[in-house]
């Protein structure tokens, strides 16, 4: 294939991530753009779990059982023309980690908020890391079936809590139970929608003009002339809506909806791939950059994922393409350990359901079946030989712990459990100076992973395990240290290595952390893993 046609492939695709607070609808949103989209054609509703179908996106058992997802699910759709790439992330705030590597692998994000609870703390923290990186953000303002806040205090909340300007594209028609439509301010139309089954299936939908004689006896003369005043006040207030500044993380598209009804779906769904941008330049270690249309393939692993398919046990690398073509087959670089990779299969996933991939282009995610694990999350993999992109990196846990087997048989099971789950990013593994990899520490951010990994063992390796808390509250990486057998002489707190090699040092509390700043002042102690050293990898024994 040409390059001229590797660049019209990789202007079609929008990559994007959805981030929420716990609660606001973001699974159910997930699976009615999938349906907006003729990807599936009878939605599942989280809520409706008695009803023995789970949502599309959610897999692993611990997800059916308590309605959350606690995984990233990479999901691929076609839209107006537009090859979308979905990420759903987990909602759950113990999750961010894993929320944060998904955003690095997105172009940009839609932030879903409940109408009745406007910006909450979990968005406020994913909004902030989106904004780090600059990710264009469009705002979509959830169950607007429900009672909830005016909407001009929900714009005026995410400008003064979140301190980006606002600009609503359209603009609910009635609340509650009341809400029957949406109005499109760019196109000038009047979307009115008439109640489905659940939300399982697209409800019908009526387009009027606003000069439309119909519109007021549709609407009834109370709500057609709440709307009138609405109407008059937006256009005299709102600001215009500005694609750079969007495009720069500056001002955020507000549109309204109910992810349950499907009221506003369709034509936020429509709006949102046509503001979404495609792939753009993908910053690289050492300053520079790789662009979306340089012909050599490149990608990065964000994500790794074990045992999606019990009976198989296999092992799947989830990688963003930067630029070129993956085509099945071909010889790629790995960059980490400058050696030849043989890509023989890849995936895109509804799901648990899997489905072949012959070919794709920059923006797109599939997943790498690597059977010989020699991925992991943040490796470059290309076709030249052109500088690795900028790792991913990991944060300071919250919560530590240590492991105790209700059978000792079971210690390989349980080793090759956690190694596989280090190596997925869902759990983090630290190793205490000179007791090598034997009973290494375990940590997380929160407790829920803690559950989930007790689950994942139990449920994929047969290993059951008592959980005991430690008594530490920070993990800082050590920078500016030649000797770290030394440093930990000098410097409080409990030594121990991470899986590369990098020197940690846990601590209990703030005051342990201040006095190892204060007495040593040359040391930076980082709460993110480094980005770009290699280290020597460990595994747990």
């Amino acid at each position: 294939m040409s390059d001229a046609q590797t660049t019209i492939e990789a202007a079609r695709r929008r990559t994007f991530a959805i981030i929420s607070h716990p609660d606001a609808g973001k699974t159910t949103l997930t699976e009615k753009l999938l349906l907006y989209s003729g990807a599936i054609h009878l939605a599942g509703s989280v809520k409706a779990r008695r009803a023995s179908r789970h949502a599309t996106s959610d897999w692993m058992s611990i997800e059916k059982e308590r309605g959350i997802s606690v995984t990233s699910s990479v999901l691929q759709f076609e839209h107006k023309g537009l090859q979308c790439n979905l990420l759903d992330t987990p909602g759950h705030q113990d999750f961010g980690e894993d929320t944060y590597r998904t955003l690095v692998a997105a172009d940009a994000a839609i932030m879903l908020l409940d109408n009745a609870k406007g910006v909450e703390p979990q968005t406020k923290k994913l909004f902030h890391v989106a904004r780090l990186r600059n990710t264009p953000v469009a705002t979509l303002i959830n169950k607007c079936d429900r009672e909830g806040k005016d909407p001009l205090d929900l714009l005026s909340e995410v400008e003064q809590v979140l301190g980006i300007a606002t600009v609503p594209l359209d603009w609910p028609i009635g609340s509650g139970k009341g809400f029957v439509g949406v109005f499109d301010r760019l196109d000038r139309k009047v979307h009115l929608f008439a109640p489905g089954k659940h939300g399982e299936s697209i409800v019908s939908e009526t387009l009027l003009d606003l000069d439309d004689p119909g519109l007021e006896e549709a609407l009834g003369s109370s709500l057609f002339a709440r709307f009138q005043e609405d109407l008059e006040l937006l256009d005299a207030a709102a600001e215009p809506f500005s694609m750079e500044r969007f495009l720069a993380g500056e001002q955020t598209p507000v549109f309204f909806g109910s992810a349950a009804t499907n009221f506003g779906i369709g034509p936020f769904l429509d709006r949102f791939v046509t503001l979404a941008p495609a792939p753009g330049p993908r910053e690289t270690q050492g300053g520079g950059a790789r662009a979306a249309t340089d012909p050599a393939f490149s990608a990065f692993v964000f994500k790794i994922q074990a045992n999606m398919d019990p009976s198989h046990r296999d092992r799947l690398c989830f990688v963003r393409i930067c630029s070129g073509r993956y085509e099945k087959g071909m010889k790629v670089r790995h960059a980490r350990l400058d050696k030849e990779l043989k890509l023989a299969a890849a995936h895109t996933l509804l799901g648990r359901d899997r489905i072949s991939v012959e070919e794709a282009y920059a923006g797109d995610i599939v997943g790498l079946v690597d059977t010989q694990h020699v991925l992991r999350i943040g490796d470059t993999i290309s076709t030249d030989r052109g500088a690795a992109f900028l790792g991913v990196p990991r944060f300071s846990p919250e919560i530590f712990a240590t492991l105790h087997l209700a059978d000792p048989l079971r210690r390989k099971q349980l080793v090759e459990g956690l190694n596989q789950l280090a190596e997925e990013g869902a759990v983090q593994i630290f190793f205490r100076r000179g007791q090598g990899a034997l009973d290494p520490i375990v940590a997380v951010v929160g407790v829920l992973q803690l559950e989930v990994l007790q689950a994942r063992l139990e449920a994929e390796y047969s290993v059951r395990v008592k959980v005991e808390r430690l008594g530490f509250a920070h993990a800082r990486w050590l920078d500016g240290i030649d000797d770290p057998a030394k440093a930990a002489k000098a410097i409080v707190g409990t030594h121990v290595d991470d899986t590369d090699g990098h020197p940690v040092v846990l601590l209990r509390n703030d005051w342990e952390l201040g006095v190892a700043e204060r007495e040593n002042p040359k040391v930076r102690f980082l709460s993110t893993s480094p980005l770009d050293a290699t280290g020597t990898v460990q595994a747990v024994r």
